[in-house]
């Protein structure tokens, strides 16, 4: 997600809301932005506090929790006359935590459930995410210590510590604590490998394991 952002935007990103839904609230008067009520049209910044309050006489609201094997090939956020994650979801109230760019697959975690979705986009251990990226050209082994010691990026700056681990002479694995935009991506590049696939196969304890593209397990969560 990137700040500062439109809040009607931020409240679909975060899974709270379509943005249609999102604007109600705000118009509604039930978000709040540090304390103070909003207005459509307000931007968020990242360490900003938004509480979004529930509607007086509606039924407690049943959340739901899924794992999905998000296909390659499909993007995860709407773009015009596309199909997507969140459009074929949006219509049974959930949406994706977060994203996964087209060209890759894997797990991504589909919620009704704004509290689970904030957890998640954390920096927070408990919620890391482990990816399987192979690349066409041969690895080298001195750039997991780069990885692990936290390395520069012209696009994205100095990126967090992560760990990485060379699985063959063409496969990583990388676990990451953070979710920059295309960063593993961002990562590949200025190492100058090519990547062939990536693949997100667990996010905490929840894994990709025993799903195939399309496909959903419900899971179960602790909050």
């Amino acid at each position: 997600m990137e700040y500062p952002i439109r809040i009607n935007k931020y409240l679909r990103d975060k899974g709270l809301a379509s943005r249609r839904e999102a604007d109600r609230l705000v118009e509604s008067g039930l978000v709040f932005v540090n304390g103070k009520r909003v207005d459509n049209g307000i931007k968020v910044n990242e360490k900003d506090s938004v509480i979004v309050r529930q509607p007086k006489g509606l039924a407690k609201k049943e959340y739901q929790y899924l794992a999905y094997y998000k296909p390659r090939d499909l993007p995860t956020q709407d773009l015009p006359g596309k199909i997507s994650v969140i459009t074929e979801w949006k219509k049974r109230g959930l949406y994706p935590i977060g994203r996964l760019d087209k060209s890759s697959e894997g797990l991504l975690l589909l919620t009704n459930d704004g509290r689970f979705a904030r957890e998640v986009l954390s920096n927070s251990v408990k919620y890391d995410k482990e990816y399987l990226v192979a690349v066409k050209e041969p690895l080298r082994p001195g750039i997991v210590k780069i990885i692990q010691s936290g390395m520069e990026t012209q696009a994205l700056g100095k990126l967090l510590p992560a760990k990485a681990r060379i699985i063959n002479n063409s496969k990583i694995q990388i676990i990451l604590n953070e979710g920059k935009h295309h960063q593993i991506r961002v990562m590949m590049d200025e190492f100058g490998f090519t990547i062939n696939s990536l693949k997100r196969i667990r996010i905490g304890d929840i894994k990709v394991e025993g799903l195939k593209p399309g496909e959903t397990r419900p899971i179960h969560v602790k909050l």
